[in-house]
């Protein structure tokens, strides 16, 4: 670990300067989903104890460079307060007069919440003025944003550079739990990846197969595997013109040593839609009127037995159609062995991705696994091991 964090730094009576995503869904200028905000109390109350004067920064939606109303962050003040329990005070820019203003009447216990950073083209060009006038405002850059870690922005890597920096306990909590599941595991190490086109997770599956000892591929993507090993899979949804791409990442794991594991039974179906009539049949049975929409009994009990001889699991990704009932089966029951397993504390298991958050939910089983990442792009990006710039930027 080469970066520092609160625990490191002297932030009695500083401005720390706070990188968070609260980026959340808002209706007639009510948020209605705070988890994203929920998610930084930790790193503002620990500035806070520790003497410090918070200054949050972060975007909004996707003004490009404009003034957007409907995109201002004043609409997330009142469930800021709420989740904090102290004053929140808005300033109307991020930079400048509104912004310097702000700072400079801040009081012991006190928050202040800048404008949103994407009102100014200088943020997504990463332009070091517009860094250097964000950092004018603070002595200490905290980064709480992973999930915006992987662009190159003014107030995401820009900025950085300029102050002495450190992670938030949300950023420390992902990093340590993504360093626990790829940087150095316990072995054997398991992944789970699903979701519907192999095209777009080429670079995971290629990463995965050199760092995993078993790679378990689900749902659409699983159907393209099948169609390379020459299966016939009905109507299903599939790319059969990755046909060649998944052939060599099969051969590509043989000589890695990592196991790839398909499903060995499907559930089928004529119809796609809630309660439509379905079958279980071999995963090289598919009728050619039918769709494969999730995997079936005996390949969760398969993958059961995996998740039991490992020791890390990481999910991105779910197995089958899980929106909808009866093919949402095998994601649950294979979540709710993954809980049971980190649970009895034999497994650690990391997940994250939007349709895998959504997926561990509706099983139940969230609060279960050892770390659930909203992150989503930076969380892939890393699980690609890619570098993300603002990662790197603390590390500097």
């Amino acid at each position: 670990m080469s970066w520092k964090t609160l625990d490191d730094m002297e932030l009695d009576g500083k401005v720390v300067l706070t990188r968070v995503d609260i980026n959340v869904p808002v209706e007639d200028g009510r948020v209605t989903d705070t988890t994203r905000i929920d998610r930084i109390v930790p790193t503002v109350k620990a500035t806070l104890d520790k003497g410090g004067k918070p200054v949050l920064m972060a975007h909004f939606g996707r003004p490009k460079g404009q003034k957007v109303p409907e995109m201002s962050l004043s609409q997330v003040v009142p469930a800021l307060e709420a989740a904090l329990g102290v004053p929140v005070t808005f300033a109307a820019d991020c930079i400048g007069g509104p912004a310097k203003m702000a700072v400079s009447k801040m009081g012991d216990g006190e928050v202040v919440l800048l404008e949103n950073t994407r009102y100014h083209a200088g943020e997504e060009k990463n332009d070091d003025m517009f860094a250097a006038s964000l950092a004018a405002l603070g002595s200490v850059y905290c980064n709480d944003a992973f999930s915006a870690a992987h662009r190159a922005h003014a107030s995401t890597e820009g900025i950085a550079r300029l102050l002495p920096s450190c992670a938030g306990r949300l950023m420390q909590a992902e990093l340590e739990a993504l360093e626990t599941a790829l940087g150095n595991p316990a072995r054997p190490v398991v992944a789970v990846v699903g979701g519907a086109k192999v095209s777009t997770k080429l670079a995971l599956l290629s990463n995965l197969i050199e760092r995993v000892d078993t790679l378990i591929i689900g749902g659409g993507m699983a159907n393209t595997f099948l169609a390379a090993q020459g299966i016939d899979v009905g109507k299903s949804l599939a790319e059969h013109d990755m046909a060649g791409t998944a052939t060599e990442i099969m051969d590509k794991a043989r000589g890695t040593g990592c196991t790839i594991l398909l499903p060995s039974d499907v559930v089928v179906a004529r119809e796609f839609k809630a309660g439509a009539e379905s079958e279980t049949v071999a995963a090289d049975a598919c009728p050619a009127d039918a769709m494969i929409l999730d995997a079936g009994a005996a390949t969760v009990v398969e993958i059961g037995g995996v998740f039991e001889e490992a020791k890390t699991l990481i999910w991105n990704g779910p197995l089958g159609a899980f929106e909808i009932e009866p093919f949402d089966k095998a994601t649950v029951a294979a979540a709710r062995k993954a809980a049971e397993l980190t649970a009895a504390g034999n497994l650690v298991s990391v997940a994250g991705g939007g349709d895998t958050v959504a997926a561990l939910n509706q099983a139940g089983v969230a609060e279960a696994f050892s770390y659930v990442s909203t992150a989503g792009g930076a969380f892939l990006e890393w699980m690609e091991g890619k570098t993300l710039p603002g990662v790197a930027a603390l590390e500097a």
